[in-house]
C-alpha cells in the first residue's frame, strides 16, 4: 500500500484542517531570577545537535551566572526550534531530564495543546520540507537571518478530523508512529557510528605511539615542503564545476566547506596534506587530486619517501594541540609547523620503514572507512535513513490544503 493509499485510508474521506502553531501551542512564562534560589539547567542555541536533533550536554546556571539570553522556563514535551539561522533546522523534543529546566531566548518554546495536537506532531513538521520553504521566505537579515517566535506560530500544519479529537490523535499518533520507527533506526546507527569512533580514535592512537627507540622523529621541515595559500585566481575562476574549470579552489574548512570554487590550472599537482590555517584552525585533510589553495591554507608536499596517509593519520591526532596565538585574528603559520616532528618506525631501514607505515595505514583505513566514508559503513547507512525517513515523512504529510480541497469539490 502506498503511503497516499494509506493517508486515505486512516482519514476515510474526513479532510484535515489547516491550523497555525499559535493555535495549537499554549503561552509560555520566562524565569523570575530574582525570586529563585536553585540552579538550572541551560539549554544554550550550541546544546542541541542540527543532525541528531537532541541536546548534547547544557551548563549549569544560577541568578548570578546566568547568561541574559537564558530567560524561558521549559516543561517536558516542548519543542524548542532555534531562530537563529532557522533554516539549519536546530530543534528538540524536551525529556523527563529537561523538565522544568531553562532555554535560551534563541528558542521558539512550542507547548502542545495535547487535546488537539501531540508534541511528536508538531516535533516532525519541524523538519518538514515545507517548513523549511516557509522559513526561507520568512527569514529577515543576510549575515545573521533570523525568524520571530511569531512567524514561527504563524505556521500552518493540518489537523486530520478536527471535529473528532479522538479520532484526529489517533491518525496522529499512528503517522508519528511511523515516522518513529524511522528516526529511531537512525538514533540506533548514530549511536553506533559514535561508539565506532571512539573505538577508531583508541586504536589510531595506539598504533601511532611508540616505544623509545623504536622510531625516529623527524620534523615536518625535513619531510615536506611547507606552502601557505594566496589569492584566489581572479581572472580564472568558475563557482561551478565545469570541464574547463575543473580544479578545485580550497580554502580552510572541513569538507566541502573548504571549496571555495574552480579554476583551470592547479598549482599543487602532487598528494599532498592540508591544514586549515583560520577558522578551523588545524584540521588535516588528505588531498589526492591537484589543487588551488587559497587564504593562507597551510600544505604540505612530501619531498622525502613517506607514507603520507601515514603522515595524515598522525597529524590528526595532534590537530587540537597547536598553540596560537590569541591576540588579533588567530591563525596557523609556516614556522610554527617547522619543528614540529612526526614519528618514523623502523630507523636505519627505509624500506622496513615505508612497509611498517603502509600496515598501519591499512588497518586506519577501515576504521576510517567505517566511520566516515559517504560511500561505505555507517555515515552511508545513516544517510540513506534520513532520506527515507524525509522521503516518507513529506509523503505523509501531504494532506490536501485548503485551497485544494475547494477546487476538488468545485
Amino acid at each position: 500500500m502506498s503511503c497516499v493509499d494509506f493517508l486515505e485510508k486512516l482519514l476515510n474521506g474526513v479532510a484535515a484542517e489547516w491550523r497555525t502553531l499559535g493555535e495549537l501551542t499554549l503561552p509560555t512564562s520566562n524565569i523570575k531570577w530574582k525570586e529563585v534560589s536553585r540552579s538550572y539547567k541551560y539549554i544554550d542555541l550550541t546544546s542541541v545537535s542540527i543532525e541528531t536533533k537532541a541536546i548534547l550536554e547544557t551548563s549549569e546556571i544560577n541568578k548570578s551566572t546566568a547568561p541574559s539570553r537564558a530567560q524561558k522556563l521549559i516543561e517536558k514535551d516542548d519543542v524548542l526550534f532555534a531562530t537563529t539561522r532557522p533554516t539549519q533546522l536546530r530543534y528538540c523534543l524536551i525529556g523527563d531530564e529537561h523538565d522544568g529546566e531553562v532555554a535560551s531566548t534563541g528558542y521558539c518554546v512550542l507547548r502542545a495543546k495535547k487535546s488537539k495536537v501531540l508534541p511528536k506532531w508538531i516535533w516532525h513538521w519541524m523538519g518538514s520540507t515545507a517548513f523549511k520553504e516557509y522559513l526561507e521566505e520568512n527569514q529577515s537579515g543576510s549575515a545573521y537571518p533570523a525568524v520571530s517566535d511569531a512567524k514561527v506560530k504563524d505556521f500552518k500544519i493540518p489537523i486530520p478530523c478536527p471535529g473528532n479529537p479522538k479520532k484526529s490523535l489517533e491518525i496522529q499518533a499512528e503517522i508519528v508512529r511511523i515516522l518513529d520507527s524511522f528516526t529511531e533506526l537512525t538514533a540506533e546507527l548514530t549511536a553506533e557510528l559514535t561508539a565506532r569512533k571512539k573505538q577508531y580514535n583508541y586504536y589510531r592512537d595506539q598504533l601511532l605511539s611508540f616505544e623509545d627507540g623504536s622510531v625516529e622523529w623527524k620534523s615536518l621541515e625535513d619531510i615536506f615542503d611547507i606552502f601557505a595559500g594566496g589569492d584566489a585566481p581572479k581572472d580564472a575562476l568558475s563557482a561551478v564545476q565545469t570541464e574547463e574549470f575543473n580544479v578545485p579552489i580550497l580554502s580552510n574548512g572541513i569538507g566541502d566547506k573548504s571549496l571555495y570554487g574552480w579554476t583551470n590550472k592547479a598549482k599543487i599537482e602532487k598528494p599532498s596534506l592540508t591544514i586549515s590555517a583560520r577558522g578551523t584552525i588545524g584540521w588535516t585533510s588528505y588531498r589526492d587530486v591537484p589543487f588551488f589553495p587559497i587564504v593562507r591554507l597551510l600544505v604540505l608536499t612530501p619531498k622525502t619517501k613517506v607514507n603520507l596517509k601515514y603522515a595524515y593519520y598522525f597529524m590528526k591526532t595532534i590537530e587540537n594541540d597547536y598553540k596560537v596565538p590569541e591576540a588579533g585574528i588567530p591563525q596557523l603559520t609556516k614556522p610554527m609547523l617547522t619543528d614540529i616532528k612526526i614519528p618514523l618506525p623502523c630507523p636505519g631501514d627505509p624500506e622496513k620503514s615505508l612497509a611498517e607505515q603502509a600496515r598501519i595505514v591499512a588497518i586506519l583505513d577501515k576504521f576510517d572507512a567505517l566511520t566516515s566514508s559517504i560511500t561505505e559503513g555507517l555515515p552511508r547507512e545513516i544517510e540513506l535513513r534520513q532520506k527515507q525517513y524525509a522521503y516518507y515523512r513529506d509523503l505523509l504529510f501531504n494532506f490536501p490544503k485548503p485551497e485544494a480541497a475547494l477546487a476538488a469539490s468545485a
